[in-house]
């Protein structure tokens, strides 16, 4: 119940938040009241965006990659096997309970 509650919470609050950046938005009295600097071209904060138009999506990557030459090796090394040990069996005394009698 209690997350369900920091949900609505935390939506209710986001709305909110976007409904007075929309409010700031149409009445710049308003944001300048609440941000001295908001008449300076440096300013920037999200009524600013909303006003400037830069609010909706920011473009989406290319899906589809330029084509790339592969190169391939006309001789290919033979593979060899190497023996590496495991570095966990070194901690194998940790699987066995304490002494009954301890």
């Amino acid at each position: 119940m209690r997350s369900r509650a920091f949900r609505l919470l935390v939506i209710a609050t986001a709305l909110f938040s976007f409904l007075i950046a929309l409010t700031f938005a149409v009445a710049p009295q308003w944001h300048e009241q609440f941000h001295v600097d908001a008449a300076n071209q440096q300013h920037e904060c999200a009524v600013s965006l909303i006003v400037a138009g830069k609010c909706h999506h920011a473009a989406p990557p290319d899906l589809v990659a330029a084509p790339s030459v592969a190169v391939v090796p006309s001789i290919l090394p033979a593979l060899h096997s190497v023996w590496v040990e495991a570095p966990f069996l070194g901690a194998s005394i940790f699987e066995h309970a304490p002494p009954a009698l301890s």
